[in-house]
């Protein structure tokens, strides 16, 4: 049974320090946007979690196997290096969007996201070491059939770029309504979904979904371990499975419970 630890990145009082005293260089909040989240997922990924950029002010990563030492270090070092701090809200669950719901409610308790008064909020528990196994996470890494040959190149860049949301859109609506599974855009023609226990037949009714509704096709391989690294590396192996194959789902080897919802 999956048991996913999630951390709410969330930068303190963004939206008024981006036009304060006057408004700042688009580029410029760009560059701080795309520098932190580089740094947010250094941070995580040395410590074999995964972090998603989201909003860029909002950020989700997956956090297994850090503690709360963890994350009053990576509030420490961006404070030290950037000229906005972070609140982080952590949520445990079996469900992702469960555990995503309640690290976000630690930190909307405490104020706003626009409250200059609430700073480096730390709130939430995180999965004790005794409790963590080896299947408290499932990873599912999706790409698109042959995106090179259908969309880049035949397409200008926005088209595939639209023909890749649209996609990618479909599949985070299905997983989140049905499975309450999170699904991140992570480049290319690739989505990396955090799950609840999954079976082969649900994954192919979300593959089935999106191309009937978007006229997207997927594959996807599907990983489970402790932590984000290990179980997202499994994931991969098993979607290169799928390529050699020419299957549309594959488990990688690794104890995979049944899904009961």
């Amino acid at each position: 049974m999956t048991n996913t630890q999630l951390t709410l990145v969330q930068i303190d009082n963004y939206g008024p320090w981006t036009v304060t005293p006057d408004p700042r260089r688009e580029m410029d909040l760009q560059t701080l946007q795309s520098r932190l989240f580089a740094d947010l997922a250094q941070f995580v990924g040395s410590r074999d979690g995964y972090a998603f950029f989201t909003r860029f002010d909002n950020m989700v990563a997956v956090t297994n196997g850090l503690d709360r030492d963890d994350h009053e270090l990576l509030q420490e070092s961006i404070a030290n290096r950037y000229p906005v701090t972070l609140s982080l809200g952590i949520g445990v669950d079996r469900s992702p969007a469960v555990a995503l719901e309640r690290a976000t409610d630690r930190i909307q308790r405490v104020g706003s996201a626009q409250d200059g008064d609430r700073r480096e909020v730390l709130s939430g528990e995180t999965l004790p070491d005794a409790d963590r196994t080896g299947t408290d996470l499932q990873i599912a890494h999706f790409d698109v059939n042959d995106a090179t040959g259908k969309y880049t190149d035949r397409l200008n860049e926005f088209d595939t770029f639209i023909h890749i949301e649209q996609g990618y859109a479909s599949l985070m609506r299905h997983l989140r309504e049905e499975h309450g599974a999170l699904s991140f855009f992570v480049g290319g023609d690739n989505i990396i979904s955090v799950t609840p226990d999954l079976t082969e037949d649900q994954y192919r009714d979300a593959i089935d979904h999106v191309e009937a509704e978007a006229d997207v096709e997927l594959k996807v391989g599907v990983g489970t371990a402790s932590n984000a690294h290990e179980a997202g590396f499994a994931a991969k192996h098993a979607l290169e499975d799928c390529r050699h194959r020419g299957t549309t789902v594959e488990y990688a080897d690794a104890a995979v419970e049944t899904a009961d919802d």
